[in-house]
């Protein structure tokens, strides 16, 4: 296995992001939990007694639901107690066996960080930390009878969706607009590139999408953008501190029609509807390609990530007249954006169903992966091979970095190294490409991905919110830091990251 030449950042260094993640956000992410679970069992209890007359006691619901109910205090006794043993720095227990993938591979870990006095929550690297918090709650769930299938964070990733309506209606109407322009686009690299370059950004600053970043796509607002885009582009450039978009866009041009493109996905709500966006371009308004592929996590993952739930629920709800709070009445005539909306989700829509958008794990995925049995009594989901082995599908939620995916997962790799072009959205696939070390800032991206490099086309989209970035001149950073510029961490500075196939470092 590969091994960086430098350490991870240091866990109980006071002033670095990981030791404020350890004090001060996990602690806040399993308060939520437990308040989610907590109104869960309350809505429980007023279901089965809706005038509230007898509110609260568990004797006057039914069996499978007080059964449920108690299922759930225990699970809120259990974070509590995380909880408090998180915030005293006690040791990481040993993930329970539950079934799922990945326990051997986290126990292993963890016992070895254990024998070097790295086992406890602030002295555990971050990366491994925080990866194991989430598989660890995962076995919180995946050992209920009623709980199993509960994802604790879809609340707030719909209500964080659903607060995204204006910029959502804005870039379907904008997507509308192209269709005039598809012929001339596909026959014109030229302008093709000025709308590839908005769209990589929009996909860049995803949940934090500035709505200035797509503008109308009228012949006449294309001729604009090849002059007044240049402007915008260039006042938007100092934020993207390394930047390879026109190294990205050379070699799309050089794809075969019939390639495929994969997202690494990240967030779901408003950023997976930017992918959708993003890839829609790709494989309607350009000659490049003709699929593609979204690797979602199987788990509940770093609370806003996609897991295959997500992914299929995200075309019902943008279909949904009433999902969003601005959206018209039954009554009410749909607006010319929700009727573009409408319109670009059934393409969307049809896209799956051909073929042409995919889901790298059948859409009827549940938590964990099982196996499910269809009415004809055969299997439809099969991504579990073996509960302690790595596949495509369980490698995503790992604790490692991904320099080491061939010997770990050889046949992601080799599914991976027949893609035109392999996009990791988000902050932290950038934290495991790089490994979460402390490279120095000006460390070639090439390096920094250690024997990775070179397996397939790959492009990072990452805007900065932890201290590991790489590709960035040294005196670029430490500018920022002269002027006390949080650019690591901040969320306010990206870096557009490419490596070819075939590249080495």
């Amino acid at each position: 296995m590969y091994e960086a030449p430098y350490p991870p950042y240091d866990p109980v260094d006071t002033s670095g992001f990981s030791y404020q993640t350890v004090v001060k956000r996990w602690p806040v992410i399993l308060t939520g939990i437990i308040d989610t679970i907590y109104r869960t069992n309350h809505d429980l209890s007023l279901s089965s007694d809706p005038d509230m007359s007898k509110l609260g006691d568990v004797s006057a619901v039914d069996q499978e639901t007080r059964e449920r109910i108690e299922e759930g205090k225990r699970l809120i006794e259990k974070l509590s107690k995380l909880k408090y043993e998180m915030g005293r720095d006690r040791p990481l227990e040993a993930v329970p066996d539950d079934g799922e993938p990945l326990v051997k591979v986290y126990n292993d870990e963890l016992e070895k960080l254990s024998s070097q006095g790295k086992g406890t929550w602030f002295t555990a690297p971050w990366l491994y930390a925080e990866c194991y918090l989430y598989r660890f709650l995962r076995a919180y769930f995946s050992r209920t009878k009623y709980w199993r299938t509960f994802d604790p964070f879809r609340g707030q990733k719909e209500s964080t969706f659903q607060a995204s309506g204006t910029a959502i209606y804005q870039l379907a109407t904008t997507m509308h607009e192209l269709e005039a322009e598809k012929s001339a686009l596909i026959s014109d690299p030229d302008k093709l590139v000025i709308i590839f370059r908005e769209m990589i950004q929009m996909c860049l600053w995803g949940n934090a999408t500035d709505l200035s970043l797509l503008t109308h796509m009228s012949h006449s607002d294309i001729q604009d953008l090849q002059t007044v885009g240049k402007d915008a582009q260039a006042a938007r450039k100092e934020f993207i501190l390394k930047d390879d978009q026109e190294r990205v866009w050379d070699h799309i041009k050089t794809l075969s029609p019939d390639s495929r493109v994969d997202f690494v996905l990240d967030n779901a709500g408003f950023e997976l509807f930017t992918d959708f966006v993003f890839a829609d371009f790709l494989v309607t308004y350009t000659p490049y390609v003709s699929r593609v592929v979204f690797h979602p996590k199987i788990i509940p993952w770093f609370v806003s990530d996609v897991t295959p739930t997500d992914f299929k629920q995200t075309f019902a709800s943008l279909l949904s007249p009433a999902f969003f709070p601005s959206s018209p009445t039954a009554s009410s005539k749909p607006s010319p954006s929700q009727q573009h909306l409408h319109a670009m989700v059934l393409r969307w829509q049809s896209y799956l169903e051909n073929g042409i958008f995919a889901l790298s794990v059948p859409l009827d995925t549940p938590l964990g992966g099982d196996v499910t049995v269809g009415t004809n009594g055969q299997k439809n989901v099969v991504v579990n091979l073996e509960k302690n082995g790595v596949n495509e599908a369980s490698f995503w939620t790992g604790p490692w970095p991904y320099w080491d995916m061939k010997e770990l997962a050889p046949e992601l790799w080799t599914t991976l190294s027949e893609s035109g072009l392999v996009i990791f959205k988000g902050d932290l696939n950038y934290r495991k490409l790089t490994g979460d070390i402390k490279w120095p800032v000006s460390t070639p991206f090439e390096i920094a991905v250690g024997p990775l490099a070179g397996s397939f086309p790959l492009l990072s989209l990452r805007t900065n919110k932890a201290d590991v970035a790489v590709g960035v001149p040294q005196a670029v950073a430490d500018e920022l830091d002269k002027k006390g510029e949080k650019w690591r961490v901040s969320g306010k500075y990206a870096l557009v990251s490419f490596i070819p196939k075939g590249s080495q470092a």
